[in-house]
């Protein structure tokens, strides 16, 4: 991709975050509140401040920011993309409501001298209102009563006897709806995310897998994602959650970390209290490559755990390899699956750890039985999980090609937000099973 290109693409999606902020602050600050009030100053503060906070959030560590810096901007720029997501669609689903609603005719009252009830001349429309209500042309705010087209209860035309406009109504009511179901969208996905990792079983049936190593559990631990946002605490939760789960092997498939050693090192520690019969084996995700991923090998390596870059573990009843994030082939360390599984004995069962399911086609080339990999979340943020399915095999569970299978992690952790709607965190125990049991 040229530069010129990329400059593109980022003027273009900068162009499409500076419209939807402009126009959910007309519908939920310029068309709730009256003109010159410190709600609407609020308002409209808050519409410049958290966009900028969350471009921080998203460029501070590849800027090499200081950590401190960092952490300072990613908990709300990270957490306003996720609420910008679900109040985008909220209001989505509100203007078609806003629209209809404003189309209903107006009920009256009849005058309290007891006259006989007259039908208004016109009825309440959204189309009989100026067409700048809609589009910010100056005189058209909530605050300007007069743009009410019809009385509803009495008292000056298109008011109720506080002087709210019908229109100021059905802005507030919908808004103010749409803004409790984000929150408690949002405020539910990151609870799931900051209580931890639930524990996922699955069983899949080998050919070749001898009859001894029937039951052998493998737990798989994916995007963990430990930087300015999930640190120490959540580590040490999924450590707890793994050990919990008595395995014999443990598989951590890439994107464990989201910054340097220097800084995360210490958000990594609890790593070190791993236990597995067969022991903790690690391979690079695309994450650790914009960090530098050799830092984090060595570092793993000093925390008990053994990476497998482009290697092959001859375990007493299958073969476990292990290959680099393709992110790597811009360093000259991508994938090499001839390296990992060229020579082996192919009577012997194979599993593989890769972190992107894309590689599966390499896989059953190779003849592995078992792809272990992540990557994907399972979309993290619906709905974000059919977009994952254009550029991945499988998002999450297990598949078959061929005669390999795939299975593929949600993950333990996030990306960006700790939020997870439709896609829940996991630590998932691979059970194997043998034909011959």
């Amino acid at each position: 991709m040229t530069v010129f290109v990329f400059v593109l693409i980022v003027l273009a999606v900068l162009a499409l975050l500076a419209s939807v902020h402009r126009w959910l602050w007309i519908r939920l600050v310029r068309d709730t509140t009256r003109a010159g009030g410190p709600a609407r100053r609020a308002g409209t503060i808050a519409a410049f401040v958290l966009p900028v906070l969350a471009v921080a959030a998203l460029t501070a560590g590849r800027a090499g920011a200081p950590f401190r810096l960092q952490r300072l901007v990613a908990w709300p720029g990270f957490m306003w993309l996720a609420v910008l997501l679900y109040l985008t669609l909220a209001m989505l689903v509100a203007e078609v409501v806003r629209r209809v609603w404003l189309r209903r005719p107006a009920r009256t009252t009849a005058p309290a001298t007891g006259a006989p009830e007259r039908a208004p001349e016109s009825l309440v429309r959204e189309d009989a209102a100026p067409a700048a209500a809609d589009t910010g042309a100056a005189g058209s705010g909530p605050g300007d009563v007069a743009t009410a087209p019809a009385p509803v209860t009495g008292g000056a035309p298109g008011e109720g006897p506080d002087g709210v406009t019908r229109r100021l109504f059905v802005s507030r009511a919908l808004g103010g709806a749409a803004l409790v179901a984000t929150a408690a969208t949002v405020g539910t996905g990151t609870y799931g995310v900051l209580r931890g990792p639930r524990v996922k079983r699955v069983q899949v049936p080998l050919a070749r897998l001898p009859r001894a190593a029937h039951g052998f559990r493998i737990a798989v631990v994916s995007d963990v994602h430990l930087g300015a946002v999930l640190g120490r605490a959540h580590a040490q939760r999924i450590v707890d959650t793994v050990n919990r789960t008595q395995p014999d092997l443990i598989a951590i498939v890439g994107d464990l970390v989201d910054g340097d050693v220097q800084d995360l090192g210490p958000a990594a520690a609890p790593l070190r209290g791993l236990t597995s019969r067969h022991g903790t084996f690690f391979v690079t995700g695309n994450h650790e490559y914009f960090s530098g991923a050799q830092q984090w090998v060595d570092h793993v390596r000093e925390l008990g755990l053994t990476p497998l870059e482009n290697a092959r573990r001859e375990l007493p009843y299958f073969d476990l390899a292990g290959v680099n994030d393709i992110a790597g082939e811009t360093e000259g360390h991508g994938p090499d699956f001839a390296a990992a599984l060229g020579d082996r004995d192919r009577s012997r069962t194979s599993v593989l750890l890769a972190h992107q399911p894309v590689v599966i086609d390499d896989a059953v080339r190779h003849g592995v039985d078992l792809q272990l990999s992540g990557h994907t979340h399972g979309g993290q943020l619906w709905p974000g999980n059919y977009l994952a399915e254009l550029a991945n095999p499988t998002v999450a569970g297990l598949e078959r090609y061929g005669d390999t299978q795939l299975y593929v992690s949600r993950g333990a952790g996030a990306w960006g937000p700790p939020v997870r709607v439709g896609a829940p965190s996991d630590i998932t125990v691979v059970e194997l099973a043998s034909y011959q049991a």
